[in-house]
């Protein structure tokens, strides 16, 4: 995720734009009434640089990378999201956050979500990818799981690699108050309604009690 400067103009041109407002096209032409915003609107994302670190055995220390414009969530502004919400408005973020320096910064999506899902104390937190939901060594979709079944999972090495992130999103805002994490696959046709108003639904759930894993 190494991002220049040339490369953070075409970010928001692409996220915050072209994206952004077809997300909002689509939710309006359904019926819904949605704006789309960037975490620079009304410094809803408060962003820090992010650092990246390599380090190889004939190191004697890391090796300080820098990566440009990429960030991290240091704070949230609710009020620009309660605004929104309170005069019956959908708001669609895009995951560029600004920074003391008023500097743009590129944030992971899955990042952004789960921090305002904490934030929010979101009764829902849910992520869309492209597998079917978190599997075990077998192939398996895992779902019903704890927080600490996750942590036992990432222990023995049964989630690795791409799925480390966004598990990890999911991971932090159950236990930040959270009531539950849905990883779901964005390519099956209305995988969000399946999730919400069935009672199997689909992918993984992660809950922070045992009693509503199990549900």
């Amino acid at each position: 995720r190494v991002t220049d400067s040339k490369t953070m103009d075409v970010v928001e041109m692409v996220l915050g734009g072209t994206v952004n407002k077809q997300i909002v096209s689509l939710i309006n032409h359904n019926g819904g009434h949605a704006i789309g915003i960037t975490g620079k609107d009304g410094q809803l994302i408060r962003a820090k640089k992010l650092s990246a670190k390599r380090q190889t055995p004939d190191m004697q220390a890391p090796e300080i990378i820098d990566i440009g414009h990429v960030g991290e969530v240091a704070s949230i502004n609710t009020s620009v999201i309660d605004m929104l919400i309170n005069s019956d408005f959908i708001p669609v973020i895009a995951p560029i956050g600004v920074g003391d320096d008023g500097a743009s910064y590129n944030i992971n999506a899955d990042l952004v979500a789960g921090k305002i899902a904490e934030v929010l104390q979101a009764e829902k937190l849910m992520l869309l990818t492209n597998v079917a939901g978190l599997q075990d060594k077998s192939g398996e979709v895992l779902t019903g799981l704890t927080t600490q079944q996750v942590d036992s999972l990432i222990a023995d090495g049964t989630i690795y690699g791409g799925m480390l992130p966004k598990i990890g999103c999911a991971l932090d805002a159950v236990k930040s108050g959270v009531n539950s994490a849905h990883i779901i696959d964005g390519r099956v046709a209305h995988a969000v309604l399946l999730e919400i108003f069935t009672d199997a639904g689909v992918g993984t759930l992660i809950t922070n009690k045992a009693q509503q894993a199990a549900q």
